[in-house]
């Protein structure tokens, strides 16, 4: 793996939230076929993490739950997402399995770049990224195409996950209508290894950012 694990303790997971999704106001069949949302036992939706001195949060963010591989051990996670609420496809019923894959914690090198932090998520495209941190994604590099931070109490920090979907059915990847083909989210889903997912990072405020507050 070429970027770097750091030192971890897990502190506490979070107990799984139960969601239940009420239908509302969205024409078309697929409401109602909805499909019954059962989380996988020991997924959760919100990792707490000490890492070294402090404290960091990760997620939620919709349709994602995840579970360490190792429950001594939050470097490696497996994760599950599902379409809830239509939110990322139109083409299959609402929470639908789309993807599972695996998430490695990785420390970015301080290099002096601003994180932004306007926003709860905040995305940044490989091609306005340094390259430093591109370069070290986990092997195989080409499957690593997504990037999602920690935070802390002031915003998004360095710490985060590369994280690899492997698409389990096929459908367009729309964000549920919201976005078109000039989008670079927009693209087609295959089962297998998503390797047309966006290339971005994502820095994450947290659910409850402190208003003003930057990294």
């Amino acid at each position: 793996m070429a970027g770097k694990r750091p030192n971890i303790s897990v502190l506490f997971l979070v107990s799984l939230v139960s969601m239940t999704v009420i239908c509302s106001g969205c024409p078309g069949p697929q409401k109602d076929k909805q499909t019954n949302l059962t989380i996988p036992r020991g997924y959760v939706a919100r990792l707490d993490i000490q890492l070294r001195d402090r404290l960091l949060g990760f997620g939620p963010f919709v349709g994602y739950y995840f579970k360490p591989e190792n429950p001594e051990d939050l470097t490696r996670l497996s994760f599950v997402c599902y379409n809830e609420d239509l939110f990322y496809t139109r083409d299959l019923p609402e929470n639908t399995l789309l993807f599972e894959g695996d998430a490695v914690l990785t420390q970015l090198v301080d290099i002096g770049f601003p994180l932004p932090a306007d926003d709860r998520i905040n995305p940044v495209f490989f091609g306005d990224a340094p390259q430093k941190w591109v370069n070290d994604r986990p092997l195989p590099r080409d499957e690593y195409r997504h990037f999602h931070s920690c935070y802390d109490g002031l915003g998004p920090v360095l710490a985060g996950y590369w994280i690899r979907h492997e698409g389990k059915g096929s459908f367009t990847y729309d964000m549920g209508g919201r976005i078109g083909p000039d989008s670079p989210l927009y693209h087609e889903v295959h089962p297998g290894i998503d390797q047309q997912f966006a290339k971005i990072m994502e820095f994450d405020a947290g659910p409850n950012p402190e208003p003003g507050s930057k990294q």
